[in-house]
């Protein structure tokens, strides 16, 4: 009879471990909307806004925790800048000196009165290359902006969207711009925020949704500094391990050993893409 109960617990553990397996998110950079973030960009008036905005929970576009303590990541906000173009780099801090790239938002200035955007998921969270940029169906609003703001702006005539109209895209652009580098560090956060508990991607998913309608996936990248001037700056941690389930996390105890923490949620099969 014991042998019996042993087996079937054996069984039901085994189970347990497929059912968390399938439980995750296909990638762990799912818990993270790329498009909710080029929306808080778009209406943001400076990076220390959209860093702001970005880890304020209702705004629901982050729901990563790589560290594995529970709580939601902060996520840092900064600009590299190279001539006409921008990369504003969002990463997060692991422990004091270990820090992880998340998602890049690329800008270009390509003549008077015209900028191309786009954001790139880091191949450590995201499938390399998984980059979102304004739809066509963002061209309505921008032109709407055009006439709210009464700013003149060379139409576009692309397949691209033109952002020059865009709050964000004219701070960056502005001739009084200091590029922004976030202060905040490992432990050293602002007192306006709080972190939470990362809900069930499934939940996440439903609620990013909104973000959706006016941004695509493309596979062109449109920002040529990306490559020669953002990668040779790239951070990529040596405690998150990457692969195609999910993310796992390595956590160092004092006396050196290692710890594996899978990243854990709800996967969605079908409708992850427009």
């Amino acid at each position: 009879m014991k042998k019996h109960i042993v087996l079937l617990l054996v069984i039901l553990g085994i189970t347990s471990a497929f059912g968390q397996e399938d439980n995750r998110p296909e990638n762990t950079g799912d818990n993270f909307s790329l498009e909710g973030a080029l929306e808080l960009f778009k209406n943001a008036n400076s990076l220390e806004e959209f860093e702001k905005a970005l880890n304020q929970e209702n705004n629901q576009v982050n729901n990563l925790d790589l560290d594995g303590d529970g709580q939601t990541d902060y996520v840092n906000v900064e600009d590299i800048k190279e001539n006409d173009s921008h990369m504003i780099v969002m990463s997060t801090y692991l422990n004091e000196t270990e820090k992880q790239d998340i998602a890049l938002i690329a800008i270009e200035k390509t003549n008077e009165g015209n900028a191309v955007l786009q954001i790139e998921g880091d191949e450590d969270l995201f499938p390399k290359n998984t980059i979102v940029e304004p739809s066509s169906e963002e061209k309505g609003a921008v032109q709407k902006l055009k006439a709210d703001s009464n700013v003149a702006v060379v139409d576009n005539s692309a397949p691209t969207v033109n952002v020059w109209v865009w709050p964000s895209v004219r701070y960056l652009y502005a001739p009084s711009y200091v590029v922004w580098v976030s202060p905040y560090r490992w432990r050293a956060y602002p007192r306006w925020w709080r972190p939470w508990r990362p809900i069930a991607h499934s939940v996440f998913y439903g609620y990013r949704l909104r973000y959706h309608p006016h941004y695509h996936y493309v596979s062109v990248r449109r920002v040529t500094a990306v490559r020669n001037v953002y990668y040779p700056r790239r951070h990529s941690s040596t405690l998150v391990v990457h692969n195609r389930r999910g993310t796992t996390v390595i956590h160092k105890n004092r006396r050196g050993g290692v710890k594996a923490v899978k990243v854990r949620n709800t996967r969605v099969k079908a409708g992850r893409r427009r």
